[in-house]
């Protein structure tokens, strides 16, 4: 039987990135987005293509409700899970100065990206270490995908830093809980990824990149992603449990 993938935030950007490098691998897949299922059919049609089975749990990770009905879905439609890759976030409706962030805005930013994954890695983390039990030659892991802005300072960004710099304990947190069942646990950290969240500011990326500020002079690819957390699902990364595997370009490499 095909091992069992659950991407939340999977049918765009980063998240339909990874998607297609697990089907690629021979994944069966949940999709989570906040869609309606009929809006995201071509992009889960498009996957099955690739001779796996796909299916849509549509949910709001910061909703308790939700996030049980995406378990409910993996229980019911696979009767197993095997990678959680948490990637689901959002990025503040409004780049405001740190002095200037909304109550509103900070809450909604930690209650998708960091309240939402830490529950719903709750649930999922308690059911996988069942089937471990049950079934202790499979292979298990938890992979967050967190950003660049867990360790580097965007004062227009304060919400989103410190929701990632949450995410980024959280995943120590877990891979320290889940290593006496063998149950791998890694953080990916993405840089400056072309997707919809930064099309608004990919001009300005592209101009810095080509001042220096990646050491690869590209932004990164959805599929650059992909191939990491793929290796990382298919346990390609041994004996390496709680690390951070930057995706950046070469961003974060100290330099003089």
């Amino acid at each position: 039987m095909r091992p069992v993938a659950l991407v939340t935030g999977g049918t765009r950007g980063i998240g339909l990135g990874i998607a297609k490098e697990l089907a690629a691998k021979g994944h069966d897949l949940i999709l989570n987005g906040v869609r309606e299922e009929i809006e995201v059919e071509p992009v889960l049609e498009n996957l099955r293509s690739m001779e796996v089975e796909v299916c849509y749990a549509k949910g709001n990770i910061a909703l308790e409700a939700d996030r049980k009905g995406i378990l409910e879905t993996a229980k019911e439609r696979f009767g197993k899970l095997n990678i959680l890759v948490n990637n689901a976030g959002v990025a503040p409706k409004v780049r405001a100065d740190v002095l200037e962030v909304t109550p509103e805005d900070f809450d909604e930013l930690m209650d998708i990206n960091l309240r939402g994954t830490f529950f719903l890695t709750q649930s999922l983390a308690q059911w996988m270490l069942e089937q471990k039990h049950t079934n202790p030659s499979d292979f298990f892991s938890i992979i967050h995908i967190t950003s660049v802005s867990a360790s580097m300072a965007s004062i227009n960004r304060a919400a989103y830093c410190i929701s990632k710099a949450g995410l980024s304990m959280f995943s120590k947190l877990m891979a320290v809980r889940m290593a006496e069942k063998n149950i791998p646990v890694y953080e990916v950290r993405p840089g400056v990824i072309e997707t919809d969240m930064t099309e608004k500011v990919k001009s300005s990326y592209e101009e810095r990149i080509q001042n220096g500020l990646t050491l690869e002079k590209r932004m990164g690819l959805p599929y650059d992603v992909g191939r990491v957390v793929a290796a990382l699902a298919k346990g390609d990364l041994p004996y390496a449990t709680g690390q951070v595997i930057s995706v950046d370009g070469g961003l974060t490499v100290e330099r003089l």
